[in-house]
């Protein structure tokens, strides 16, 4: 896929068409970019042909060199004695308006929580950079995720608070992902060391991009808020955690992609733009691309559908089970559509989060207080009848010694509902025994039984909605 203008191409920049629309949406917000790659890859090229390109006063720093006085200048007493200030240095950090940190990843620890304030902040030492507008960073593969053929001594992952300040990292293409004539065009020495001067044409792009961005903003908002929402619940339920900071940093990244793009939202574009807003890459946990592929599909979905089909996703997307029970009751659309929502979860959900939901949800559906159809109801009585079959007696223990066994969260359960009291003990009683005759895990008897009781308040608390 290339959605490529070639503007990257005019800066002797080969190869990267895939992810140019990335580069440029970084400079369109201005937030922190990150590049991952191996030796040789044209990371550093890349960067500092950008700041000659728009004329930036620029700073290259090799981050596993540098003294915390290379960045701040030398420090010296004030004439009065009220204070320390610093004595610039051309190299030093004060007047920059763009700041590469190389090597970011062979960082020592000290270094690598100052060029934290640096990054998210843009402030050194408490004092903000009033000049600063672009802040970049390059590091080869992290020893977390190299092999044999590519190993890099002193490459350690980051550290996940800063790599998580980096609003895009993009893994940048290797040799053997270049097209021909781009391979000649990296291996021709005519381009070394060559001024980039591309007749303003980036500055022009950045430019358009940034005004078209409000009107993207304004018309596509909600679209981009839906699909970061729905991818991180999406890759929440395949234990891949995006921070809601991240959550609306890739919102905010595809918008201006969007813009970049010309206005007009793009699947494909959408897809590039999650790739390169996961910041798990810099700290050697790459998400595998089936996974983010699934994630992607859905959550486009659910971002530009409309109506019935819409709330469908969105029930089941959402992560926490008594959320899901609440939408059921609160915002289902009609009975036909609750009955297919109930079907799909019985089909979908785990076995001991089926169980949950089911006693939980089917005392409210059979009394009528819950828009499900007659289908969606006669599922939910049958998965509960199997629960409320289970009656507390000792014949589920004598059905497990008759065969020489003896679930191993038996003795868990049992603690468990010895803390609890009430009509709490009695539905947590009735869970665990179901689970336990039919032999399913209950391997943490306590978050399970917090689940269930989180499901029966929260379907209390629905009705009352709706009342």
């Amino acid at each position: 896929m290339s959605v490529s203008s070639g503007v990257l191409r005019g800066l002797g920049v080969y190869g990267y068409d895939v992810v140019e629309p990335v580069v440029i949406a970084a400079l369109v917000t201005g937030k922190p970019l990150l590049l991952i790659g191996k030796a040789g890859t044209g990371k550093t090229f890349l960067l500092n042909s950008i700041s000659e390109a728009l004329a930036l006063e620029h700073r290259h720093y090799n981050a596993s060199l540098i003294a915390f006085d290379d960045l701040v200048g030398f420090p010296y007493p004030e004439e009065a004695g009220e204070g320390i200030r610093y004595l610039p240095t051309p190299a030093t950090v004060w007047e920059a308006e763009s700041v590469l940190i190389d090597e970011i990843s062979r960082c020592k620890p000290e270094h690598q929580n100052r060029l934290f304030s640096l990054v998210h902040e843009r402030r050194i030492q408490g004092l903000k950079l009033e000049r600063l507008k672009y802040c970049w960073a390059a590091m080869n593969p992290c020893a977390a995720d190299q092999g044999v053929e590519d190993y890099y001594e002193g490459s350690v992952p980051l550290d996940q608070a800063l790599a998580d300040r980096f609003a895009f990292v993009i893994e940048v293409p290797d040799w053997d992902e270049l097209e021909d004539g781009d391979r000649e065009l990296v291996a021709d020495p005519e381009g070394d060391g060559a001024i980039s001067r591309d007749e303003g044409r980036l500055a022009a792009r950045v430019g358009e991009s940034l005004k078209r961005l409000p009107a993207i903003r304004e018309c596509f908002r909600a679209n981009a808020v839906a699909y970061a929402v729905t991818v991180a619940n999406a890759l929440k339920q395949k234990r891949v955690r995006l921070s809601p900071r991240r959550v609306r940093v890739l919102a905010g990244n595809l918008l201006a992609l969007t813009a970049v793009h010309g206005g007009t939202p793009d699947s494909r574009l959408f897809f590039l733009g999650l790739k390169a807003s996961l910041p798990q890459l810099a700290w050697g946990a790459e998400v595998q691309e089936p996974a983010l592929r699934a994630a992607h599909d859905i959550a486009w979905d659910q971002a530009f559908l409309e109506g019935r089909e819409k709330w469908l996703n969105d029930v089941l997307l959402e992560c926490r089970l008594d959320r899901k029970i609440e939408k059921i009751i609160v915002h289902c659309p009609d009975e036909d559509t609750g009955a297919v929502a109930v079907q799909r979860l019985l089909a979908t959900l785990d076995p001991v989060s089926r169980t949950i939901f089911s006693f939980a949800l089917y005392p409210a559906v059979l009394e009528g207080h819950v828009p499900v159809g007659t289908e969606g109801a006669t599922a939910l009585a049958k998965m509960a009848a199997s629960i409320l079959d289970v009656q507390g007696e000792i014949s589920w223990q004598e059905r497990l010694q008759a065969t020489g066994t003896r679930h191993p969260e038996l003795d868990q359960c049992s603690r468990v509902l010895a803390k609890l009291r009430g009509k709490r003990k009695e539905r947590a009683r009735q869970v665990f025994y179901h689970l336990l005759v039919n032999q399913l895990p209950v391997p943490e008897p306590e978050i399970l039984e917090r689940d269930l009781n989180r499901c029966i308040l929260k379907v209390s608390s629905s009705l009352r909605k709706v009342a």
